[in-house]
């Protein structure tokens, strides 16, 4: 059995091992072992004992074995691109991991075992860089390595050595051993240029000198350098990643690493144009690197919030954007069908001669050869297939790393003073242009700007004169203006976000139209900064929440980061945040009717109350049992699903478990729940919580368990209490409980009440709350004033305690506008008149929750809402006399 002629035709290099090794060619052509794996690879060198002097043959044998296997079934059509790189990353892996024990057995035989100061031992950690620590090596590369060791100390041998110098000579004889060119060839050319300060840095490095490195020296491709490094050898790897990971990926959205990566790749291209290298399928426009930098960059602008980001595989994270929605599936599917194609092509390349090439060759022979290899009749129908593929990555690249603002911009006279503020904003549309000339002047001057560093004053700007640009196109450029310039000074030190909104002018036009249409909103920005990264994906702020997915995701996110009690209280605020304001950008471009709204924030509070109750549990001990008996029930707003934006929580625990001290532990586990939901962490706070409508409100237990709640209803609670529980469902927690709960609740309600005497009660709660907060105002109230909503409130909740015990679907928790509509149905209202106190709860609510996005008080001109009032006032009369 021999290989096909032209699968040796294609390599010349595999053509001469081959006929000096016939009975590698035998083996070669039996197509086994494939894919080939460490195990095969470590087996062959098994054969035979290794020591220092059989230990280069050997490695440099394993080599062309290996090789020989590789090249016949890639060129064969046998071998998938995987495959090939991960059998060439084996190698080096198998290499490595094998020589290492053989050379320090040696050196430790003449120095003794490197220790700490407590004596532990030390040993060398190999680190793979570049391909190589991605599990890509192509078939002719070199290694990129890095060489470090926890920590210093000396050897114990009788002539003993600093660990420092121990290692370096070390690293030296792996150097040796893998790279050096024998009489049998060499197995890898090493390149260490990658370490701490490259070819004029130390050798080798311990934790403390990394670390110490990273801080004061690191620079911005080195993160980039890093993101692919993987330990070969050695122990003690959580140590070194705990390096590793701060340096690279930033705690923020990292925005400038844009800019960073811009200036690499210009710089390569200047190597590029310098040395005439655009027939370099790697480095050459549109080649491989630039594949590479698309998928890199995101990650380090967002590996660090999301560590899923943190793999290695070019493809893998290309894949992995798709579903992060950062980059479009039609996008991934072009850069993937290039790296394919451009990689395959790169080791037919090598194949020829075993060579470190990467350009196209210029010889017609081999130009015919590397067409015949990768399946085309001719060499012009490869390029054909070659320029498209390199035209396609580079458009892709050129739409992440343009930079936007390359050009001077009209409006840079406005800010930097060298134009009349006035004529230009007036004509812009700015009404009260002497307060914008002052607010631009107050920018400009302020502690601030002044202190910024010269990358963030020039992202500054660059970027005000396009804020104002902005502004210009809203509804209202002054406010618009006004609190976009908040913004900015209030983020301005951290450079990355003016880079966010540099790199992506439509995510400024975004923020120019939320902040314009919502004081609220633009409050909410400037507490939440993060949310800025929210304005990149206008399908995702668009699209309807999918909350099962929502919770499903938190959920995993949260298990991921236990223990870490702080990280995971974050992640619930960056998460609730997020849905906030996606919401928000809805509602504010009218796509969400407030019903709907309230709907959405009300299922999103259940679900962070759910899933804070399962890990506040995981925390607590000692506990009894896996699951809680556990309960939140609403009420209020939540209740009612009416939440808003910015809407606390009535709520009440209750628990349903006779372990003897349950009291005690549920007390402890509803503490932890009001802090997790309660604390201003970093990441902002989740909800102001309410706890007074417990049974015996401020004076109550902090939990109930379910018969004392039944009992206190029954036996102790107040009329107003009875009112509240029309308001009220189970939230979060057990089911059972919450089923256990609607039955009382609806036990409660459906009673028989003496008519009067409710009405009685009702009104004189009413009469408190009116003496209250009422009547402030020459302006309507829409909550507390007379024929508002607190009066339609309570209409509703009398006729559901009233009429209840004879018309069970009165004790559903449907809403007020419902609620109102069945009254009518059973005739307990004229409907006509039930129809339009309906109407006029939406329009109150609608006119409290626009008031609201603009920070205004709830409270409007009397005649824009008097047949409104006196709606709400002749139902009031109706029901109660």
């Amino acid at each position: 059995m021999t290989l096909p002629a032209a699968v040796l035709q294609c390599s010349r290099y595999l053509a001469r091992l081959l006929e000096s090794r016939p009975e590698l060619a035998r083996e070669v052509a039996t197509g086994r072992p494939w894919p080939l794996r460490a195990e095969a690879l470590r087996a062959w060198l098994a054969a035979a004992p290794l020591d220092e002097e059989t230990l280069k043959p050997a490695l440099r044998q394993l080599k062309k074995r290996a090789f020989a296997h590789i090249a016949a079934q890639d060129l064969g059509g046998g071998a998938s691109l995987a495959e090939v790189m991960e059998a060439m990353s084996a190698l080096a892996d198998v290499a490595i991991d094998t020589a290492l024990p053989v050379l320090a057995a040696a050196q430790q035989a003449r120095y003794g075992a490197p220790r700490n100061s407590q004596g532990a031992e030390q040993q060398l950690i190999v680190v793979g860089m570049g391909k190589l620590g991605g599990r890509e090596l192509n078939v002719s590369s070199d290694i990129d390595l890095i060489f470090v060791y926890p920590e210093d100390g000396e050897t114990d041998g009788a002539r003993s050595i600093s660990n420092f110098e121990y290692f370096t000579r070390l690293g030296r004889s792996l150097i040796n051993a893998i790279a050096e060119s024998t009489g049998d060839g060499q197995v890898f050319r090493v390149d260490m240029r990658l370490r701490p300060d490259g070819e004029s840095g130390p050798l080798v490095c311990s934790f403390e000198m990394l670390e110490n490195y990273f801080v004061t020296q690191g620079r911005e491709w080195e993160r980039y350098a890093w993101i692919k490094a993987r330990p070969l050898t050695g122990d003690r790897h959580d140590e070194l990643e705990a390096i590793r990971r701060p340096f690279v990926f930033r705690k923020y959205l990292d925005f400038g690493a844009i800019d960073a990566m811009r200036g690499l790749h210009a710089q390569i291209r200047r190597e590029v144009a310098k040395k005439d290298m655009a027939n370099n399928v790697k480095l050459g426009p549109g080649g491989i690197r630039e594949i590479e930098f698309i998928a890199q960059v995101f990650q380090l602008i967002r590996g660090g919030r999301d560590r899923s980001l943190q793999i290695k595989p070019t493809l893998q994270v290309l894949h992995l954007l798709v579903e992060r929605g950062q980059l479009a599936a039609d996008v991934v599917g072009e850069l993937a069908v290039a790296y394919d194609f451009l990689r395959r092509l790169e080791h037919r390349l090598q194949y020829l001669d075993d060579a470190q090439t990467h350009s196209l060759p210029e010889g017609a022979a081999d130009q015919a050869l590397l067409a015949r290899a990768m399946g085309f009749s001719s060499y012009a129908a490869l390029l054909v297939e070659l320029d498209d593929h390199r035209q396609n990555v580079s458009r892709h690249f050129e739409a992440v790393f343009t930079d936007p603002n390359a050009s001077h911009h009209e409006f840079d006279g406005i800010w930097s003073g060298a134009d009349g503020h006035a004529d230009s904003l007036a004509q812009l549309g700015f009404r009260d242009v002497a307060s914008a000339c002052q607010r631009l002047s107050g920018v400009r001057a302020g502690s601030r700007y002044q202190q910024l560093s010269d990358v963030a004053k020039g992202r500054f700007d660059t970027l005000v004169p396009r804020v104002i640009e902005a502004a210009a196109a809203t509804a209202d450029p002054d406010a618009t203006l006004a609190r976009c310039l908040d913004l900015l000074e209030a983020v301005s030190r951290r450079a990355a976000y003016l880079a966010l909104l540099l790199q992506y002018p439509q995510a400024l036009a975004k923020l120019a139209h939320i902040a314009g249409s919502s004081s609220w909103a633009a409050n909410y920005l400037l507490r939440h900064p993060i949310l800025l990264d929210e304005l990149l994906d206008a399908r995702g702020l668009e699209a309807a929440p999918d909350w099962p997915a929502f919770r499903h995701e938190l959920d995993a996110r949260l298990d991921e980061a236990e223990p870490d009690v702080e990280r995971q209280m974050d992640l619930m605020r960056e998460a609730h945040h997020a849905q906030v304001f996606r919401l928000l950008a809805q509602d504010l471009a009218g796509l969400l009717p407030l019903e709907r709204l309230s709907d959405h924030l009300s299922e999103l509070a259940d679900i962070i109350v759910d899933l804070t109750i399962k890990y506040a549990w995981r925390k607590l001990t000692p506990r009894h049992r896996e699951v809680p008996r556990f309960a939140v029930v609403s009420y209020g707003k939540l209740g009612g699903k009416e939440l808003g934006y910015a809407s606390d929580l009535d709520m009440i625990f209750l628990f349903d478990d006779d372990h003897a001290d349950a009291t005690q532990i549920y007390s402890k586990l509803a503490r932890r729940i009001i802090t997790w939901l309660d604390t201003r962490t970093s990441a902002g706070q989740l909800f102001e919580t309410d706890l007074r409508l417990r049974p015996n409100g401020d004076s109550g237990l902090v939990v109930t368990s379910l018969e004392s709640f039944r009992r206190y209803q029954l036996e102790a609670a107040w009329v107003w209490e009875h009112q509240a529980l029309t308001r009220a469902r189970f939230s979060a927690g057990d089911v059972a409980i919450g089923q256990a709960f609607h039955e009382i609740r609806i036990e409660i309600l459906r009673q028989r009440r003496d008519l009067a005497e409710l009405k009685r009660e009702v009104q004189a709660m009413r009469q408190k709350m009116y003496d209250a907060f009422a009547g402030k105002s020459e302006l309507f109230d829409l909550k507390h004033d007379a024929g508002g909503l607190i009066d339609v409130e309570f209409i509703v909740q009398a006729l559901v305690l009233g009429h209840a015990c004879d018309h069970a679907e009165l004790a559903a928790n449907r809403g007020n506008i419902a609620l109102l509509r069945s009254a009518a149905e059973k005739g307990l209202i004229p409907s006509p008149l039930a129809e339009s106190v309906r109407d006029a709860y939406r329009e109150y609510r609608r006119m409290q929750h626009a008031l609201r996005l603009n920070n205004a008080a709830s409270r409007v001109d009397p005649a824009l809402v008097a047949d409104k009032v006196a709606a709400v006032r002749a139902l009031w009369s109706y029901v109660f006399g």
